[in-house]
């Protein structure tokens, strides 16, 4: 398995991790449990070492599901988790963000607990919280560091500035943000910064809910109940009708290249920078080995420019996430 550092830390990991959310949450009913911990084992057997969750993925029953799972490999695996949300009041609508200091370890002791772990790899701040501010936010996981619960600190969907005042407290190991060929938001700003302050940088979604992939189609419909592209503007039959225009480009190289459209959307972001790690997320064992054969996918410069200059000619349709959830997203 090839391995890359993100960004200065000297955490180093997988090229490519593991996104455990769709497991529990998120994209249809919840995963069969057995069948989701054969992949995540599987992924482990495969080389991958870092595998990412976060307390509201259930909420709570996926962390609970990783922690079982990678028990028997603790000492070889990167877990990652994030708090930030206020879980604590009624789930009927989207969660209140809560970055409280006593509230940070409250949840790092019981996402510890559902672990099955007694120090968190790397903790993620899961939404920037505007009433928090991000020094105090900050100056509890360098607390928990000191304790030893935790050993490296994450950002997730910061912004640029925001990315600095929490760094200027404590090093700030990696970023994550949803960056995929038709989510490019983090380029403007969030890489850059990241580039200039050795952090490393870690795409979810990295296969656009999986639209990427070319298994969706705009005749597909999603469970309001169960399934978040069902609010997804990008995700209505119209919008996936026009984007199917990023999927004919992947296709056409996928050819060429002897790959899949899901492989080489996963390499274009691998060729980015050295410091990116995707961590795509399946409750399949053959799309599981799919995604991590974008490691023998080479794309050469002239391959990039190619889909650069391609990609320059579509616009994406729609949103990337609902109104609801953009608001959370810090610019």
């Amino acid at each position: 398995m090839q391995k890359r550092k993100l960004g200065k830390s000297g955490l180093e990991v997988s090229a490519i991790g593991f996104g455990c959310m769709n497991m529990s949450y998120g994209y249809g009913p919840a995963a069969d449990k057995q069948q989701a911990i054969n992949v995540i084992r599987a992924a482990v057997e495969r080389g991958v070492t870092l595998f990412d969750t976060a307390e509201v993925y259930g909420p709570f029953t996926n962390e609970e599901l990783v922690g079982e799972a990678l028990a028997p490999f603790r000492d070889q695996v990167v877990i990652a988790t994030k708090y930030g949300f206020d879980l604590s009041a009624d789930l009927v609508g989207a969660p209140g963000l809560n970055s409280r200091p006593e509230h940070i370890k409250q949840v790092v002791e019981a996402s510890l607990k559902r672990l099955k772990t007694d120090v968190i790899d790397l903790l993620y701040q899961h939404r920037v919280d505007p009433n928090v501010p991000i020094e105090d936010m900050a100056g509890a996981v360098k607390e928990l560091i000191k304790e030893g619960k935790v050993k490296h600190f994450g950002l997730s969907e910061a912004g640029a500035k925001t990315i600095r005042r929490a760094h200027a407290v404590h090093p700030v190991t990696t970023v994550q943000s949803e960056y995929s060929l038709w989510t490019r938001d983090p380029e403007a700003e969030v890489l850059p910064v990241c580039e200039e302050l050795g952090i490393g940088f870690v795409p979810w979604s990295p296969l656009g809910q999986g639209f990427l992939t070319g298994t969706v189609d705009a005749t597909m419909t999603f469970d309001s109940a169960s399934d978040l592209r069902a609010v997804f503007p990008r995700f209505t039959p119209e919008a996936m009708k026009a984007n199917m225009a990023v999927v004919d480009l992947l296709r056409a190289v996928a050819k060429r290249k002897k790959a899949t459209p899901a492989q080489i959307a996963l390499a274009w972001l691998l060729a980015r920078k050295p410091w990116i790690v995707p961590i795509p997320g399946t409750r399949h064992l053959d799309r599981m080995h799919e995604n991590l054969g974008a490691l023998d996918v080479v794309l050469t410069d002239e391959d990039m420019r190619e889909i650069d200059s391609a990609l320059s000619k579509i616009t994406v349709q729609g949103a990337r996430l609902s109104e609801e959830h953009m608001k959370l997203i810090d610019r």
